[in-house]
């Protein structure tokens, strides 16, 4: 990054820390939007799917750390989304995650109940006509390619019959954030600029949004979106 996007992201974070205080949500989505803007080169396309009131589910690929990010300021309205828990509990991020509505979840292996208490966070807020964002893969791509959705969605729906936006993200697997190349986050950023996409599709129907069909759909607009984000890559 170049020092006077470093700059100007120091400012932002420096002019806006203390407001974090009293209106944390809105000034930190302006904030972030601001940020992502300086960093990457965003298309977004699409976001009118997302109903301007009501209860409704984002269901996007999971490429890198910054996806939540990326799709939180894409959307017109606050989102809340899914974390994990062992990131949720960072000493120097939990503020922050506090504040912005993540929903910790972690393994029952690890902790017991905590899906079920994950789950039951996501229906309260779906019931208070929030709108709430999945990765329904449950992890990061290891390969830049859509891995099988698990069964959190299905399991959602179940407890809450709501609109399914389906979303594709592209342009973040490369980055220090993504696992390729090595474990995410333990090498410096080597891009600046570099093309970011989130296609948002049509809004589906709760009774046809089954996990097949929703994969589909996600892994047709991750298609487009590596259009405009990646021109340049070899397609098989």
């Amino acid at each position: 990054m170049s020092p006077l996007l470093w700059g100007a992201t120091g400012l932002v974070m420096a002019a806006g820390g203390w407001r974090l205080a009293s209106a944390p949500r809105p000034f930190l989505r302006g904030a972030l939007f601001l940020l992502l803007h300086l960093v990457y080169r965003l298309r977004f396309r699409g976001r009118g799917s997302i109903p301007a009131s009501g209860p409704a589910i984002v269901v996007c690929n999971h490429v890198s750390f910054m996806d939540a990010l990326v799709v939180g300021v894409a959307s017109p309205r606050p989102l809340r989304f899914l974390m994990d828990k062992p990131i949720y509990d960072s000493p120097w991020l939990n503020w922050l995650f506090r504040r912005v509505g993540a929903i910790p979840v972690d393994a029952d292996r690890r902790d017991p109940g905590s899906v079920r208490q994950a789950l039951a966070e996501v229906s309260r807020a779906l019931g208070q006509g929030e709108v709430v964002m999945v990765f329904p893969e449950g992890r990061l791509t290891p390969d830049g390619e859509i891995q099988p959705f698990r069964r959190g969605l299905e399991l959602i729906l179940a407890r809450d019959a709501v609109p399914v936006i389906p979303a594709g993200l592209a342009g973040l697997w490369g980055s220090w954030t993504s696992h390729r190349g090595g474990k995410a986050l333990t090498r410096p950023p080597r891009r600046c600029r570099a093309r970011v996409a989130l296609y948002f599709g049509e809004a589906m129907p709760p009774g046809e949004a089954s996990r097949q069909r929703v994969a589909e759909r996600v892994h047709a607009l991750k298609v487009e979106a590596d259009g405009w984000a990646e021109p340049d890559a070899d397609r098989d």
